[in-house]
């Protein structure tokens, strides 16, 4: 069947819309570790997903859930001491005050439950957030999405944002690190007078721990925990989305570790089961025991055996293959290769990032920064011409996204370089 085909198959069996990457899209048919392969055998390098964060298809994780399916897979209302000490070494890999788990299957339910259980403990109702934050796609959830895009009428009045802190296309240019933390935690003081003005308490504040989705800009770096430590003091709780951020995606196991600051409350998703659908919040006891008295909250396939057998397998292989130190030394060269092409090409503007998750601000020019997101979808297309997979994301559609399964090695890297290094070459950019 050929790609058209299959689009028109797709596109009346799961909506027109649906969305898709890549101009001509790619019909993956098989993965193993960093590669994909399509229908006609030609495989690709993975430089995307982080669903599969120590490789597709790992050996490990795949007979982990295999025995497991085998054995027993059942809700969570029975006693499962596999799910306990699951619940335990996970809870053991964060900062101390987090002790507890409330397990659910996505990222987004696992935000709905850090938001209930901020509510059940402070009595407040209203969030602050990132202007340009996404953390899920529920009904509640979705009030958080891009609210500096939202018309007026659809904002909810219970969320307030804040300017995201970076440091490319910051408040003001010309200032220290130090001032520019200022302006920052001045906006996070506005967003929250501005709910207080309108009588709606404070329950706390939801933010990717490192900014993913806002185009992973350079922080502030006393912004987070001087952020964390205005929330406290208004009497809301911090809530840290590591979805995207967690399981040593960044060189730590946690994005809180690296931007410096210990939340109140976790979120977790994607990488946790490496494609089993593995989700959860963690907070302290008092935290959790408080939320489950106030809430029932159930979830039929969370807190599973096979969630556990998953995830325990995961957290073994991240241990076992060293791969936070890994993710470290691979980005670094990653990085300080990319720097060296951004000398000769000038819509490569910025370069960022942490560890195995890399972020490049495509523009039309640096003098004007006039963002060029055409552009980055052009290089993007270009290089799954080539057979590299990368996405483009940011709230300005122009940020190249490179984040590949934590088991992308230096060698990887050095494919992806020769080959990114051709296709800026074929542009009139170069």
């Amino acid at each position: 069947m050929t790609t058209v085909d299959l689009m028109d198959r797709r596109d009346h069996l799961l909506g027109a819309g649906a969305p898709i990457f890549y101009e001509t899209p790619v019909n993956i048919v098989r993965g193993q570790g960093v590669w994909l392969y399509d229908d006609t055998g030609r495989r690709y390098l993975d430089m995307y997903n982080n669903v599969p964060c120590v490789g597709h298809c790992h050996p490990h994780v795949v007979e982990a859930m295999y025995s497991q399916s085998q054995t027993l897979n059942v809700h969570s209302r029975y006693l499962n001491e596999d799910v306990l000490d699951y619940a335990e070494r996970l809870a053991n890999l964060h900062a101390d005050p987090l002790t507890s788990v409330v397990f659910t299957c996505t990222g987004t339910e696992a935000n709905e439950v850090a938001l209930a259980i901020a509510r059940a403990v402070t009595g407040g109702h209203g969030f602050i957030c990132s202007d340009a934050a996404y953390h899920g796609n529920s009904a509640e959830v979705s009030k958080f999405t891009r609210v500096s895009q939202q018309a007026e009428e659809e904002k909810a009045s219970e969320i307030r944002a804040f300017p995201f802190p970076q440091g490319y296309r910051s408040l003001h240019d010309g200032v220290s690190d130090e001032e520019l933390t200022e302006l920052y935690l001045a906006e996070v003081e506005r967003a929250i007078h501005g709910l207080r003005s309108d009588g709606i308490r404070l329950a706390g504040m939801l933010v990717c721990s490192i900014f993913a989705n806002e185009g992973l800009p350079s922080i502030p770096r006393e912004f987070m925990p001087r952020a964390a430590e205005i929330v406290r003091d208004a009497g809301g709780l911090v809530i840290a989305d590591e979805v995207q951020a967690g399981f040593c995606r960044t060189g730590d196991w946690w994005g809180y570790e690296t931007t410096g600051f210990v939340p109140d409350i976790v979120t977790m998703g994607k990488p946790m089961g490496n494609g089993m659908p593995v989700a959860g919040a963690a907070a302290s006891s008092e935290l959790v025991d408080e939320f489950r008295r106030k809430k029932r909250y159930f979830n039929t396939f969370a807190a599973s055996p096979l969630q556990a057998a998953a995830g325990m397998a995961v957290i073994d292989v991240i241990e076992k293959e060293g791969l936070a130190s890994t993710v470290d030394k691979t980005g670094i060269y990653l990085r300080g290769e990319l720097r060296k092409l951004q000398v000769g090409c000038e819509p490569m503007a910025d370069i960022r990032g942490h560890g195995l998750f890399i972020g490049m601000e495509w523009v039309q020019d640096r003098d004007s920064k006039r963002p060029d997101a055409d552009g980055a979808s052009a290089v993007v297309n270009r290089l799954r011409e080539k057979g590299f997979l990368i996405g483009s994301a940011g709230p300005l559609g122009n940020i190249l996204k490179i984040r590949p399964p934590l088991v992308f090695k230096q060698e990887h890297a050095e494919l992806f370089l020769t080959a990114f290094e051709e296709c800026i070459g074929q542009t009139h950019y170069a």
